[in-house]
């Protein structure tokens, strides 16, 4: 990577004006939400911006599905600028480019998606007619860049881990290296039409797919001298705890790399609730700005762009090939799990940071077999415990390491956005065969900094400790209640050990985002929905009032197929 993976800096990217604000340059982190009304009820609609508005939001979204919302958008654009309201508008475009068009002579961003702008084949291509494709591409873009420089309208190309090309698919699967080459291919289409008013997001629900899609993309990017401002979020990242965590272990990492100009926290809540969350983690990672600077050196071996997990030699259950441990000082009523362990054990543990790593504790560590409690009281600990993990990655020391921090918090909300922030990259990066934390205060329970915890550990991919949620944040798109769904579905499988269910508004995204998903539970029409195996469709347009139930039939029917 070119930014420094020990010192905090913010990549350097072009300036983009989006009505009344500029995003990337010397601005700072902008901070967005996506409405979840109906575009076509503009009353609803503008009351929604406005709040949006008032809670910190400085770009509003709305979905555009079609012709008509793109002139409501304009009814809505018109009433907001009346009531002097003077917030950007982003018209949130899936499949039809003309939609797209109309819509960029009203509101101040579009965003498109590179994965369904121009319809294409699902069989094998050739090189001719992946060629021909890109021409047509070509064509359709042109089209909506005259009009967005005739309107100064930005644009915003944003890639969906679920909603790939069948193109990109073909050529490149749904990789880290598909999502980037995806999006580079639309900035130099719009190189050729010399636009640059362009804001760009690759995102996936799987934070590891997301971390390294954006570096590789950055890497691609600074090869060709692009200095696109970056915009960030988690697709599906939930709710709740499990909500503010995947979304600050994901835009976290990235925010600590440097890479980010503007946020979006996409949870299963209302569109306010998401703008104190992102703020928070913005304002969290900022307060490393001119840090004292860390010398360190990148090992040979590391690689960002792939995740592999550092070798270590197991000292009892740490390490090796175990999955991370919490490490706790007391388990308080939390549910035991096999490798949850106690500060007190008699594993040999010691407590370092890495200003104390000379030669002398270096050869320590080469010669005796021992679990490394790593602590930094450091303004940017990732970057100073990344060049420990470094360190000891170039010298080939194979002790396990255990990540250790402390916090000040009263308020579980920051402890969660904190924890995922502080450590989300070093176990994306592979560093790391446990966590500990402690707070200092007591207004915290143990029981909640140990979920937060284990909570880390399932955001980041390194182990699965309890059933995951994989749900979108509802938008006007959403073909039911999504809160009411997601905490129906909830309570239905909480109880369900190592799954992960995705609960999906619609099918842009859905069937794509939730590859990964045991099942999935899809909003298939109004009153309607499809339950899904993996991506295979199992019962299409049931009704809603039975689909909890037949999800269930569906688990509790593999599950018995499993024992034979």
């Amino acid at each position: 990577m070119l930014l420094s993976p020990f010192n905090y800096n913010r990549r350097t990217t072009n300036t983009v004006t989006v009505g009344n604000i500029t995003i990337g340059g010397t601005a700072p982190i902008r901070v967005q939400s996506m409405a979840n009304t109906d575009t076509n009820n503009i009353e609803a609609s503008v009351a929604q911006a406005i709040r949006i508005k008032e809670a910190g939001g400085e770009l509003v979204r709305f979905t555009t599905q079609g012709i008509r919302e793109a002139q409501s958008l304009k009814l809505i654009h018109e009433q907001l600028q009346a009531l002097g309201v003077k917030v950007p508008l982003v018209a949130d475009i899936h499949f039809n480019p003309k939609v797209a068009e109309e819509a960029a002579q009203y509101v101040e961003k579009v965003r498109i998606n590179p994965g369904n702008f121009v319809a294409g084949k699902t069989t094998d291509y050739t090189d001719e007619e992946f060629a021909a494709e890109r021409d047509k591409i070509h064509e359709k873009l042109r089209t909506l860049i005259s009009i967005c420089k005739q309107h100064h309208t930005a644009i915003r190309i944003g890639v969906n881990h679920g909603s790939l090309s069948p193109r990109i698919m073909n050529r490149y699967g749904d990789t880290p290296e598909g999502l980037a080459v995806s999006c580079m291919e639309f900035l130099e289409l719009c190189q050729l039409e010399d636009f640059h008013q362009i804001v760009i997001s690759v995102k996936a629900s799987n934070t590891l797919v997301m971390v390294q899609a954006v570096r590789l993309l950055v890497q691609k990017m600074d090869a060709v001298g692009f200095h696109y401002p970056l915009h960030l979020g988690v697709t599906e990242a939930g709710e709740g705890e499990d909500g503010r965590i995947k979304s600050a272990v994901g835009i976290g990492a990235l925010l600590a790399d440097g890479i980010g100009d503007t946020v979006r926290v996409s949870l299963s809540e209302d569109p306010e609730c998401e703008i104190p969350v992102a703020n928070l983690l913005v304002d969290y990672i900022g307060t490393r700005e001119q840090h004292q600077p860390i010398t360190g050196i990148v090992a040979p071996a590391f690689n960002p762009y792939e995740f592999t997990r550092r070798f270590t030699k197991a000292i009892g259950i740490v390490g090796g090939n175990y999955h991370p441990v919490v490490v706790a000082s007391k388990k308080g009523n939390y549910e035991p799990m096999p490798d949850y362990i106690l500060e007190e054990t008699n594993l040999p543990m010691r407590s370092l940071s890495y200003p104390e790593l000379n030669e002398q504790i270096l050869n320590e560590l080469k010669a005796t077999p021992q679990i490394v409690l790593l602590h930094s009281s450091h303004r940017n600990p990732v970057g100073e415990m990344r060049a420990f993990f470094h360190r000891l990655l170039a010298e080939n020391i194979t002790v396990p390491v255990v990540i250790a921090r402390h916090y000040h918090e009263t308020n579980v909300e920051s402890l969660q956005i904190k924890v995922g922030a502080d450590l989300g990259g070093l176990l994306l990066d592979g560093f790391g065969d446990g966590i500990m934390l402690t707070n200092e205060h007591n207004t915290i329970t143990n029981e909640a900094i140990n979920s937060i915890a284990f909570g880390v550990l399932q955001a980041a991919r390194r182990r699965v400790s309890r059933t995951e949620y994989i749900s979108c944040p509802s938008c006007g798109r959403t073909l039911f209640d999504l809160q009411t769904t997601v905490a129906k579905v909830k309570a239905a499988t909480s109880h369900l050990k190592n799954l992960k269910i995705a609960v999906m508004g619609c099918i842009v995204n859905g069937p794509g985002e939730m590859a990964d998903a045991d099942y999935g539970y899809v909003g298939a029409g109004k009153g309607r929905v499809s339950l899904y195996r993996k991506n295979e469709c199992i019962e299409k347009n049931i009704a809603e009032e039975e689909a909890v139930e037949k999800l269930l039939a569906l688990i509790e029917h593999d599950k018995v197929q499993n024992t034979h």
